[in-house]
């Protein structure tokens, strides 16, 4: 008997390819369709995705006879200005869909007001939604958490994220893998920097007030492409994220870690490099020794796409407890509106509790 989680999957872009192959290597899920509009690539995906049914429209996948029995999980893998139209139909259509767990690919709804409006939907037909915010699986970060944890830095005062992709110079930048980038009216923060804000989050809980300068270097794009954001927390800590997308930073591959981070406490300071390592230093010492830890660096970040999705298949099949469920995620859509904000009056913009 196959008991495995049926999966659709809905976009077919460059991000797609890692999350269509997680749900392959998944032992537990089963991809049975894909959804792609682009009818001139079904062939190639048929093809790379044997015995995958490839269909144009959601509409058609669920109604398709072809497609026999319950789906499990809806994967919408598609830019930010489809989802709030993809979340509509899916709590309107077929029995096929009623009961399943719906993920959303990040940046989440294309505002604030589409967010809210998407998780009112999803909670009115008692659907299940999370945001595919992958970052915080990054198995260095899941490393730090543990460490922050454990107490080995002692009282955190400083934080500081480095962002250099190293790919948003000159007159083609991003359209060898999304060139929908170039056309975001905001880019930095709400697609790339909105990463950190749910990373700090996971790290070290939740800030009480931002203060942002963003600027557009690169006159190619529509929104902007350099910039930084501080986080002011209640017990002094301040988390900085430094982002440019035309600079870049030392590593084999500068997409493994997207840069590099400091965290500075009372007892001791770490650093994650470009390479995934992480160094601790004790105080007073004046070098630094690398904390050992293992990670697969497979497809994208450190495999972390395949472990959020294994993180879902956990819960659907042992009920352990979800991370970035929408209803959850929707503070990191709250603080990167509160970070535009205060880019826009350049001041001190305090967050609501």
């Amino acid at each position: 008997m196959n008991t495995k989680l049926r999966v659709i999957a809905v976009g077919a872009g460059y991000f797609a390819q890692f999350q269509l192959r997680a749900w392959q290597r998944l032992a537990d899920t089963e991809l049975v369709a894909i959804v792609e509009q682009d009818r001139s690539r079904h062939q190639a995906l048929a093809q790379h995705f044997v015995g995958v049914q490839i269909f144009a429209t959601l509409q058609d996948a669920l109604a398709s006879d072809r497609l026999s029995g319950t789906v499990d999980i809806i994967d919408i893998i598609t830019p930010p200005t489809t989802h709030l139209s993809l979340i509509q139909q899916l709590c309107t259509l077929t029995a096929t869909a009623a009961n399943a767990t719906l993920i959303c690919q990040k940046p989440f709804c294309e505002n604030l007001n589409q967010a809210r409006e998407a998780i009112s939907l999803v909670e009115q037909h008692q659907q299940t939604l999370l945001v595919h915010e992958n970052f915080r699986f990054q198995p260095w970060y899941t490393q730090i958490k543990s460490i922050i944890d454990d107490g080995a830095l002692g009282k955190i005062y400083n934080v500081h994220f480095k962002l250099r992709p190293g790919d948003g110079q000159g007159p083609d930048a991003y359209l060898d893998r999304q060139p929908y980038f170039r056309e975001m009216p905001k880019f930095l923060i709400h697609e790339t920097g909105i990463h950190w804000v749910d990373v700090f989050r996971f790290l070290f809980g939740e800030p009480s007030a931002v203060y942002a300068d963003l600027q557009k270097l690169n006159p190619v794009i529509n929104g902007e492409d350099t910039g930084y954001f501080v986080f002011h927390y209640p017990c002094g800590l301040r988390a900085h994220f430094d982002g440019n997308r035309l600079l870049d930073h030392a590593a084999e591959n500068t997409r493994l870690t997207m840069g590099t981070m400091t965290i500075e406490g009372s007892d001791a300071s770490l650093s994650l490099d470009g390479n995934g390592q992480i160094h601790i230093r004790q105080k007073g010492e004046l070098s630094s020794n690398i904390h050992p830890y293992e990670f697969n660096d497979h497809d994208f970040g450190g495999d972390c796409v395949y472990l959020l999705q294994r993180h879902v298949v956990n819960h659907l099949l042992k009920g352990t407890t979800l991370q970035n469920t929408a209803a959850e995620y929707m503070r990191n859509v709250e603080l990167e509106a509160a970070i535009y904000q205060s880019a826009t009056t350049q001041s001190l913009y305090a967050i609501d509790s």
